[in-house]
């Protein structure tokens, strides 16, 4: 796990194209886009408002632990051209198979929105997280203007 650098998301912003998730590990942050209904999906979680019906996170994550299957950890994997790429590891147990890691090839805002659901902790690999601009002070700016 020393290859890895565990991060939180820390803030999710509107954008005129979508939302601007932020991840951080307490000292950098980075940044990263997705469509406003998974910006939305997360925010929910995250706020701790449960929508009047499950949305397509929330049946997946639903499906996982009927099959008694969990998120283990998400990891970012690569960012190539200002595109992310992320692993979900899924942990599957039950009385028709013994104990199986599964490793799935998804979207990091999928694999966020499950991962806050199931309270599952997300990475970056280390070589990945050292090559990425720290966007904290564009957080910071636009938490500024927000307050305005």
């Amino acid at each position: 796990m020393s290859q890895l650098v565990r991060v939180e998301p820390i803030a999710l912003m509107p954008t005129s194209a979508g939302c601007a998730v932020f991840l951080g590990d307490g000292e950098k942050s980075i940044v990263f886009y997705i469509e406003p209904s998974i910006g939305a999906s997360i925010n929910a979680v995250m706020s701790g408002v449960k929508p009047p019906r499950p949305l397509t996170h929330d049946l997946f994550s639903q499906t996982l632990e009927a099959m008694g299957a969990r998120v283990d950890r998400v990891v970012i994997m690569r960012v190539e051209e200002d595109v992310y790429y992320a692993r979900l590891f899924v942990i599957a147990e039950n009385e028709i198979m013994e104990r199986k890691v599964i490793e799935i090839d998804a979207r990091p805002s999928d694999c966020l929105a499950l991962a806050v659901r199931q309270q599952a902790p997300v990475y970056v690999l280390a070589e990945v997280w050292a090559g990425l601009r720290d966007m904290t002070g564009v957080l910071e700016d636009l938490r500024g203007k927000d307050e305005q």
